[in-house]
């Protein structure tokens, strides 16, 4: 079975639109990729794992396609709402992981200010 009978398959089988699998395989991809190579979602690492698959993937694509929608731009079209669709929770999970963690852990919560001043009340 080729790559794209594999992905006619996933869509019949699962009742989601491609659109719809490509968001959740960006969103799987990432996971796996920086559970097995033991990375934070903060690591570029597993990002990059998503656009190098995601580019591999509408690469594929570009042979099953007609010369003729190629010249209509359909397909330029189709492959750039695809790399949209699934980098893009990648993307925000990189950004919030890298920069914002305490969006993810909670942590500014328990270690902020306001507890030092509790704990230091606690102490007289």
């Amino acid at each position: 079975m080729q790559w794209y009978e594999i992905k006619i398959w996933l869509e019949q089988f699962s009742g989601l639109d491609r659109d719809s699998l490509h968001i959740y395989a960006g969103v799987a991809i990432q996971l796996v990729v920086a559970l097995f190579c033991r990375r934070s979602l903060a690591s570029p690492i597993p990002w990059l794992f998503v656009v190098a698959i995601a580019l591999a993937n509408e690469y594929y694509d570009s042979f099953f396609v007609p010369d003729m929608l190629i010249r209509n731009r359909l397909y330029f079209d189709e492959a750039v709402r695809d790399m949209w669709n699934t980098l893009l929770l990648p993307s925000l999970f990189l950004v919030i992981a890298r920069f914002f963690p305490n969006w993810l852990t909670g942590k500014a919560a328990v270690d902020g200010p306001h507890n030092e001043s509790q704990g230091s009340n606690a102490d007289t």
